[in-house]
């Protein structure tokens, strides 16, 4: 294969990818309602496989909820519940939800002080 075709290809790939990737807000808010379960209450704590704070989504990076939810559904990151929640989600699905909470929205409490971020 010559190098124009690997890069032409490359490129396309790359596209195809960034393409995907681009997340709808307002589709995403459609699409939380099982992470606000846990994600979405003010001080939340679980208590298995043991006690700590459920981390708040709201002004992450998408990448990193996409990276994550991805991490669950192939078993790479191991936590029962999330890997059921996200079982049925859609790449898109993903990236929607990821650039919902991207975009500030969602429960956006600070685990340590209870504030609300301004």
């Amino acid at each position: 294969m010559s190098l124009v075709r690997i890069a032409v290809a490359a490129i396309a790939a790359s596209a195809a990818l960034t393409a995907h990737a681009q997340g709808n807000p307002d589709a995403g808010k459609g699409k939380i309602f099982q992470c606000q379960g846990c994600h979405g209450i003010p001080g939340w704590k679980t208590a298995f496989p043991e006690v700590y704070s459920v981390p708040k989504l709201g002004g992450q990076r998408a990448s990193y909820i996409i990276s994550a939810l991805k991490a669950y559904k192939s078993g790479e990151r191991d936590f029962a519940t999330m890997r059921a929640v996200v079982s049925d989600l859609s790449e898109q699905d993903m990236a929607d939800i990821g650039a919902y909470y991207e975009r500030g929205e969602g429960n956006t409490t600070h685990a340590t002080t209870g504030e609300k971020k301004k």
